[in-house]
């Protein structure tokens, strides 16, 4: 079993910044990328960014420039810098964490997700 925890999500004004964290316990050598989805009212979850077992990054075209997702190998935790923020932006933004990485040339055999972490931008 692997085990997500994130925190860092709350209410900011547009244009602040917010920083999301995730924690990843339990039986971590199932996975080796980690990333964050998000998932608006009304709309279908989608990929925010993700770093890949191969330390590559990807990110949804929405939030590149803005965002910055980095992983810490040593102590199992994904983190997203969020800047600049937007109204459009506010959504419940899920970890996942799965064996290989994000992005079509992937295959992942292995993915667990955490409970999510609303995100509130007001204009």
């Amino acid at each position: 079993q692997v085990q997500l925890v994130e925190s860092g999500g709350g209410l900011v004004q547009a244009g602040e910044s917010l920083r999301l964290s995730c924690v990843a316990s339990g039986s971590t050598d199932r996975i080796n990328a980690m990333g964050w989805f998000r998932q608006a009212p009304g709309k279908q979850r989608e990929l925010v960014a993700g770093v890949s077992r191969d330390e590559s990054t990807k990110y949804a075209d929405s939030v590149k420039g803005r965002f910055t997702v980095s992983k810490d190998n040593a102590k199992n935790t994904v983190y997203l810098q969020m800047n600049s923020l937007k109204p459009e932006d506010t959504a419940v933004y899920y970890c996942n964490a799965r064996k290989g990485g994000y992005g079509s040339s992937w295959f992942s055999t292995f993915e667990v997700w955490g409970q999510g972490t609303l995100v509130t931008v007001s204009s």
